[in-house]
């Protein structure tokens, strides 16, 4: 009977799982969940967070939907997940296992992810100035542990444990007393240093902060122990890896040399190439810049334009004319209304309307808003429309990393993955006009299969 590595990604929109079999390294079974966690805020506080036990129901409900059998056989779990985000719980009760066969989440916060946008650019300019190469911006998890000791301290008295919503489901398969972190997720926070492997702790105590808190770090690709009890059939006592980050694990699973640049567009968007091997990021932050360098795997980095602006603005596009049409009294669903706005752009193979489409800002330039400019009567359609947002979700990552930027670090390949790639057949169109290179799509290209990748090649 063939070994699998199960590998599971919790996203901001689905969980999705994977079964890679280990001789073959080919994908055995694949499900996804929708989580449905968001959580409205009616306060316009800009807050975002999601409900934790809906997403632990996923996790639970996505796993369960893969082959049981299958599962009895798996000699290893990666996880991987949203990253910045976090989520705070109760060590030794963070979940209960009543069930036996999966577990529920108990004594924890909601999730604040990584689109939170409580902490503003005067609070973030009040905090201390981190060790790092990376600048903190809102939604990232130090930032906001610090919003909360300003106007929630009594809130965090409640919690002895945090990490990412992914960090928070491997402590809870292996019992584990507090949260072990990756560089990948920790530097995704703010305040670590990637050099060292160290948070900034003297930085954060002197500003107050509750070094209790910070999770133990651990090498990307190492294990963080083993489950405590059958999950969904996979047996007790397998091993589980440290919780990765999304990014690095969706690039894993489709970078296949060194020459490859790979474009992921799903709820955000990423442009992202690898560093050579001798490469240091710099001492300090560079706020406006627009290219970030992520830890990796064994010391080296990925130059990166991480965008805010993705599928998600693709989204709020059809949210805004389902919800116009349904003050009109003509509804559609909304996967319906997305095919038919794509059908339109097919027909439409070019458009002189201009839409900036950073609705959403960007880490770099947070007050850079959205724009429609060039307007006529005549390229007001639907096929205009959507044909020129999809070309201006290219246009705004091509303009946060250029082309010219890729062909002098010896790029000669896009590697195109992601959710809103997949189902979209206008933003592929608008990749091939982008990019003055060959462009390849990876259908099994995902965080999913590249945390079981990881494992598969690490462990």
């Amino acid at each position: 009977m063939s070994a699998y590595i199960l590998g599971v990604d919790v996203g901001t929109t689905s969980v999705k799982a994977v079964l890679l079999e280990t001789d073959s390294r080919a994908v055995a079974a694949t499900h996804t969940f929708p989580t449905t966690s968001d959580i409205t805020d009616s306060s316009g506080s800009k807050a975002k967070e999601q409900d934790t036990g809906r997403i632990v129901d996923a996790v639970n409900r996505c796993i369960g939907l893969l082959p049981r059998d299958k599962l009895q056989h798996v000699c290893s779990i990666g996880l991987s997940g949203q990253m910045h985000g976090v989520l705070f719980w109760k060590a030794k009760s963070g979940c209960d296992w009543s069930n036996r066969d999966s577990f529920t989440a108990r004594d924890t916060s909601q999730l604040i992810t990584w689109q939170d946008g409580r902490c503003s650019s005067s609070f973030l300019s009040s905090l201390p100035k981190p060790d790092s190469h990376l600048s903190v911006a809102t939604g990232f998890g130090c930032a906001t542990i610090f919003w909360y000791m300003k106007h929630r301290p009594e809130f965090l008295e409640d919690f002895t444990a945090a990490g990412t919503i992914q960090d928070y489901v491997v402590s809870m398969l292996c019992g584990l007393d507090g949260c072990v972190m990756t560089p990948q997720n920790a530097a995704s926070w703010g305040f670590f240093n990637t050099s060292s492997n160290q948070w900034n702790v003297d930085i954060l105590k002197g500003a107050g902060f509750p070094p209790t808190l910070l999770p133990q770090c651990v090498p990307s690709g190492v294990l963080a122990g083993l489950t405590r009890f059958d999950w969904h059939g996979v047996p007790a006592g397998t091993p589980v890896g440290a919780a990765l980050g999304d990014f690095q694990c969706s690039v894993y699973s489709c970078m296949s040399a060194r020459t490859d640049a790979v474009l992921n567009i799903s709820t955000s968007a990423q442009l992202t190439f690898a560093m050579p091997a001798d490469f240091s990021p710099p001492d300090s932050p560079q706020p406006a810049s627009s290219i970030s360098y992520f830890p990796y795997f064994d010391s080296s980095y990925l130059a990166v334009a991480a965008s805010l602006n993705g599928g998600n603005v693709l989204a709020s596009f059809v949210e805004m004319l389902s919800a116009w049409m349904k003050e009109l009294n003509a509804e559609l669903t909304d996967s319906c209304l997305y095919e038919k706005l794509v059908s339109c752009a097919l027909n439409q193979e070019s458009s002189d309307l201009r839409v900036s489409p950073t609705i959403l800002g960007e880490r770099h330039n947070p007050l850079c808003l959205g724009q429609v400019t060039n307007i006529s009567a005549d390229n007001l359609s639907l096929g205009h429309v959507t044909r020129a947002l999809c070309r201006g979700v290219l246009d705004n990552i091509t303009s946060m990393m250029p082309v010219e930027r890729l062909q002098q670090a010896g790029v000669s390949r896009i590697v195109g993955s992601g959710s809103a790639l997949t189902r979209n057949e206008v933003l592929r169109q608008e990749v091939e006009k982008a990019f003055h290179q060959p462009v390849v799509y990876r259908q099994n290209a995902d965080s999913a299969v590249g945390v079981a990748m990881v494992l598969c090649d690490r462990l």
